[in-house]
């Protein structure tokens, strides 16, 4: 049985019935949006690596309990619990989570992208800079919502309900975000 063509929902049953590789699928298939969006908010390679793996490590030992109940939702869900784990980091740092990179560290070289001619790609670098630039002056709220709505690819109901924030609120605070950004756009003059 292939396992890339079983949907996230038979992979849980396969690993809660002991298949171990179903497991490793589930992994390979998020882990890149789950390291990005944990990234984004950390904006640190090894603190990333590690609330990545304690990520992981909450999932399996919830799903070897038979507690999981979000039929259907995998991504959401652990997404749901990194966010959290994102969280609970800073409440014992008492530090607020920025997506701007003092390290230098691109987060694009995470994601992959088709080879480009070195004109094209400089042009998409400096693009994804200051979009992140942008991203980084906006309100925490608005940023967290642009986080996991574009890099996370989550829907606004989900987003809602990792945030614990109505629908409503989560699309308001969207709209704010992209008004925002647009007004620094003008107010700067920067050519995106």
């Amino acid at each position: 049985m292939k396992m890339k063509v079983i949907s996230d929902r038979e992979l849980v049953k396969l690993y809660v019935a002991g298949n171990d590789s179903a497991l490793a699928e589930l992994i390979n298939r998020h882990k890149d949006k789950v390291y990005t969006s944990i990234y984004l908010f950390v904006k640190d390679e090894i603190l990333a690596e590690d609330i990545f793996q304690d990520t992981f490590i909450k999932v399996i030992e919830t799903l070897r309990r038979g507690k999981y109940y979000e039929d259907g939702k995998f991504l959401p869900w652990v997404l749901r619990i990194s966010y959290n784990l994102c969280i609970d980091h800073y409440r014992k740092v008492k530090r607020t989570p920025t997506i701007t990179n003092s390290d230098g560290y691109d987060i694009f070289n995470v994601l992959k992208f088709t080879d480009d001619n070195a004109e094209e790609k400089m042009i998409r670098d400096q693009t994804s800079s200051k979009v992140r630039k942008l991203i980084d002056q906006l309100p925490e709220e608005q940023k967290e919502v642009v986080i996991l709505r574009h890099y996370g690819e989550l829907s606004f109901k989900e987003i809602a309900k990792i945030t614990n924030v109505s629908i409503n609120t989560a699309l308001g605070r969207m709209r704010y975000a992209l008004i925002n950004m647009r007004k620094m756009i003008t107010d700067k003059q920067i050519v995106i």
